[in-house]
């Protein structure tokens, strides 16, 4: 076998069959979504939500309701628009 063509073959090969027994970044896989989760939990005002029956920061549930009617109600029934130069005035 011609020798020129062996060494620069098996240098060229040594480093690819080297890299197959290495472990593929255990740093990165470990804490991969970690950046993610953080700012989600971050994110999140009482993470002991589900465990705590009482009510949540916030507004009580009839007063929520009718305000979500009255938001409905408001798409299905606009207002109709006055001059754009009277705005505020008159009502």
């Amino acid at each position: 076998m011609n020798r020129t063509f062996l060494r620069p073959g098996l240098a060229a090969l040594l480093p690819l069959a080297l890299s197959g027994c290495m472990a593929v970044a255990p740093n990165t896989e470990a804490n991969l979504g970690r950046a993610m989760t953080d700012l989600k939990n971050a994110q999140t005002l009482n993470p002991g939500a589900r465990a705590d029956a009482r009510n949540p920061n916030g507004v009580a549930g009839s007063t929520a309701h009718s305000s979500y009617q009255a938001y409905e109600k408001s798409y299905k029934s606009p207002e109709p628009q006055s001059n754009a130069f009277t705005i505020g005035v008159g009502k």
